[in-house]
């Protein structure tokens, strides 16, 4: 009961940050690197990958993973708190014009993905790309480009989002975000 209480704080904190959500165009001039990040997880472990490439021809510049102690469960639509920690690790200290995040943005039934909230604590343009869409979001807040559902995270519209990750498609995917998932899974830098 008092953990049902505590999500439903987190829901309305959830809601209340969408709205400070930015949606702007963003020019492919505008991006000469881009990065991913991905989590994988064995038992208590969060493996997060960073992958950063050049922009649009996607040549690796710089991959890193670190590890970290899992600190929050899974529960659906809650996905940020458990990868928000592992993905901020993976990015400290790194430079780059624009970043994917393995997971919704807006398309999320509150407005608010772990994209956006990636988004919003950086201050940097971010698009969130998933594998599926969630239930129960409008069709308007995400679009399908190759096997990826793509959202805004944050600083970014729609129409920019599919323009900058259309060059990046590999086997329907975006390569740095398939190169994260890979690394996420196999560990290493």
């Amino acid at each position: 009961m008092e953990f049902e209480k505590k999500l439903q704080r987190i829901r309305k904190v959830q809601e209340k940050l969408a709205s400070r959500i930015e949606e702007r165009p963003l020019g492919q001039e505008s991006v000469k690197t881009i990065a991913a990040v991905d989590v994988s997880y064995r038992e208590e472990t969060a493996r997060a990958a960073f992958v950063l490439c050049s922009y649009p021809d996607c040549e690796v510049m710089r991959t890193k993973v670190v590890e970290t102690e899992v600190q929050f469960p899974y529960i659906p639509t809650f996905f940020f708190l458990r990868e928000t920690r592992p993905i901020l690790l993976a990015l400290r200290g790194e430079e780059f014009d624009l970043l994917l995040v393995e997971g919704h943005g807006k398309a999320h039934p509150r407005g608010y993905g772990l994209a956006s909230h990636i988004g919003l604590l950086l201050g940097r343009p971010v698009i969130g790309v998933a594998k599926r869409p969630l239930r129960g979001v409008p069709e308007k807040d995400f679009r399908k480009v190759g096997k990826a559902y793509v959202s805004v995270g944050h600083l970014i519209d729609l129409d920019s989002a599919v323009r900058l990750i259309e060059p990046l498609l590999e086997r329907g995917y975006p390569k740095p975000l398939r190169l994260a998932d890979r690394l996420s899974k196999r560990g290493g830098s």
